[in-house]
């Protein structure tokens, strides 16, 4: 019977392959990407940890707020300043007096003056202001510190995020060369019933127009891969250009219980432990403002030298050189109490209290939009993790089904159509199966990220 009629009636199946196919290793290197250097999501981590500029600048701040902890930044230590003066003066003198006849005139007369001093002052009282603000700077230390591990922990989130869409990346340009192998396979089979004279040569055309089809979508691919790569390396702090191969695998945990997530966001969330010591830092604001209505009581001393050298001077109609000097010890109380400044304190009060409300307000909305963020992840995981149960075993029969119909196709019972439908379904499903599989990996990203566990699961 002709081939187009044979196609039509019930045949039996071909035997399949004794091998089943099964889940392919997510690190298989494509064939058409240039082999690089190994790159563990662990060596990722430690190395955008040491680089990463967001990272090293959140360090240096905390470098500063660390130096400003200081009893003398406070106001609790006495203040010693040394000053130093020297004058030199040129004068014309003119000198009168009734018991001479005759002016006493002198030209360019040189005279210089010295004065050294060693002064401190030390504020005893203050209304507490003093001990209030060393808190402050220790409040502002630990908020510091706080923002530098969020800044961290989301660099930490980016970098792996980053690393698995290189996986996902990878793991689709392997995908399109299979779907290239299967689709040369139609063009070679294709060819040979072409030369026996059982097909058209159209038939061989559309399966070299599928054929680079295929291709044209692994170039854009490899353009996709070629910039997930660069952000990675930009998130690591290195050159964009550095090619690498990863080595892990895109490896969901399946085990995240939503209380336990929501408990651990209250306790270690750096965003939120920021938010909470903003309010104490808004507190011992206004306690500063309060201590300023206090008198104030301080301490001043100081050792001084004096030396006047006159060139200037007569003595009856003589010109003479006067030289004077004083030096001693002088100590003293110093002390101020408010009476009036326009009712300025009152307003800087005001204001604290507004500012240690709106630290609350912050605090409200900080908690509201984690509890937010984090319900939105925890639904999507669960919802990606039902997606890709079933997409792992979908792909099986995509696979198997694409080797039946290759087989079909073989013998002459299978229109070309057919097998690229199949072939089409089985690229869909290995997309879908990769990008669900990443999808679920960012949703636990964000989970750990909020809990502020992400660091702690690299670390381990």
């Amino acid at each position: 019977m002709p081939l187009p009629l044979l196609a039509q009636q019930p045949v039996p199946m071909p035997r399949q392959p004794a091998t089943q196919p099964q889940a392919k290793a997510q690190t298989a290197k494509p064939v058409t990407v240039a082999p690089a250097a190994p790159l563990t999501l662990a060596e990722a981590i430690r190395i955008g940890l040491e680089n990463n500029y967001n990272i090293r600048l959140a360090r240096t701040d905390e470098q500063i707020a660390d130096n400003n902890v200081t009893r003398g930044n406070a106001g609790q230590l006495p203040v010693v300043n040394g000053n130093l003066t020297r004058n030199f003066t040129r004068n014309n003198v003119r000198q009168e007096s009734s018991s001479r006849p005759e002016p006493s005139t002198a030209s360019n007369a040189a005279s210089n003056q010295l004065n050294a001093n060693v002064a401190a002052t030390w504020t005893v009282f203050d209304g507490f202001g003093m001990f209030i603000a060393y808190d402050r700077l220790k409040a502002l230390n630990q908020s510091q510190q706080q923002l530098t591990r969020a800044t961290l922990e989301e660099t930490v989130a980016d970098i792996t995020s980053a690393y698995f869409a290189v996986v996902r990346e990878s793991g689709k340009i392997k995908s399109i060369e299979e779907a290239l192998k299967i689709g040369q396979a139609r063009i070679d089979l294709t060819q040979a019933r072409v030369d026996v004279g059982v097909s058209a040569k159209v038939e061989v055309l559309t399966a070299r127009v599928d054929y680079n089809a295929d291709q044209s979508v692994l170039i854009q691919q490899q353009e996709a891969l070629a910039t997930a790569k660069i952000n990675l390396n930009n998130l690591l702090g290195r050159s964009a250009r550095l090619n690498f191969q990863p080595a892990d695998s895109i490896v969901v945990a399946r085990d995240l219980d939503r209380d336990a997530v929501a408990q651990a966001i209250q306790q270690n969330n750096p965003r939120l432990q920021n938010a909470r010591t903003n309010i104490e830092v808004a507190t011992y604001d206004r306690k500063l403002v309060r201590a300023s209505r206090f008198p104030q009581l301080g301490l001043t001393s100081g050792y001084g030298l004096n030396r006047n050298v006159n060139g200037a001077a007569f003595f009856g109609n003589q010109l003479v050189t006067n030289t004077s000097r004083n030096y001693g010890l002088n100590y003293g109380v110093v002390a101020s109490v408010p009476i009036f400044d326009g009712f300025n304190r009152r307003r800087l009060e005001q204001n604290a209290r507004i500012g240690e409300e709106q630290s609350q307000l912050q605090l409200s909305q900080t908690q509201l939009q984690l509890e937010a963020e984090a319900e939105q992840a925890y639904a999507q995981y669960q919802n990606r993790l039902q997606l890709l149960e079933l997409e792992e075993a979908n792909i099986l029969l995509a696979r198997e089904n694409v080797a039946i119909a290759l087989e079909r196709y073989r013998l002459g019972l299978l229109t070309p159509l057919a097998l690229r439908e199949a072939q089409r379904t089985q690229l869909d499903a290995e997309v879908r199966l990769l990008d669900i599989r990443y999808q679920a990996k960012q949703a636990e990203i964000v989970l750990r990220r909020l809990s502020s566990g992400l660091v702690q699961q690299q670390g381990q």
